[in-house]
């Protein structure tokens, strides 16, 4: 789960992490998160844990210093940076899904989305994509597409959906592109979509 360390102002983005922890916890699914107990983080890892679910936080020595991890978790690993939380995370998942959030989120989700693309991780991501919280960057990833930087292939890795449980739905049945399938000797041109 990729998602703010604020809640945001709007109080539908609380209301869709607390969803969709109730929908992890109903399914069965555990979350892999950042380890935080702030914001949008916190909001699901505390939701997902009352409903009896599996929460494991990776979280950075440093957050974890500055008394913003979470310390009711299932699991809490304790990683020395950025760079090594994001890969315990990756390797943690079965999937990844991002609330509204801010650089942190948004990298996540394009650091997983690239690796995706290049099948050097084979697992779903999806943004939920509360009250058009990720509208603009939707349209930017649309424009590029359009510009031949994105192959239409690629734009479809990152779901979309507004609502929780068919974004999870969605998620559990999504084949992963393969790599041969779009750099291969069938590929389009490089800058056709």
């Amino acid at each position: 789960m990729y998602c703010g360390s604020n809640t945001g102002v709007d109080p539908r983005y609380r209301g869709a992490a607390v969803r969709l922890g109730e929908l992890l916890a109903e399914r069965g699914i555990g979350l892999v998160y950042g380890g935080g107990s702030v914001g949008l983080m916190g909001v699901i890892a505390d939701t997902v844990l009352e409903a009896g679910g599996e929460v494991i936080g990776v979280i950075p020595e440093k957050l974890q210093q500055l008394e913003v991890g979470h310390r009711r978790l299932s699991e809490t690993y304790v990683v020395d940076g950025m760079h090594p939380r994001k890969m315990l995370m990756s390797q943690l998942a079965d999937a990844f899904v991002a609330l509204p959030g801010g650089f942190g989120t948004l990298e996540e989700v394009f650091e997983t989305t690239t690796g995706v693309q290049l099948n050097y991780v084979l697992k779903p991501i999806g943004l939920l994509n509360v009250g058009g919280f990720y509208d603009h960057l939707l349209r930017y990833l649309d424009h590029a597409r359009g510009e031949g930087f994105i192959r239409s292939l690629h734009r479809d890795i990152l779901r979309v959906s507004d609502d929780p449980a068919a974004l999870l739905d969605d998620l559990a049945t999504y084949p992963i592109p393969r790599l041969a399938e779009w750099i291969g000797p069938a590929a389009p041109p490089l800058g056709q979509p």
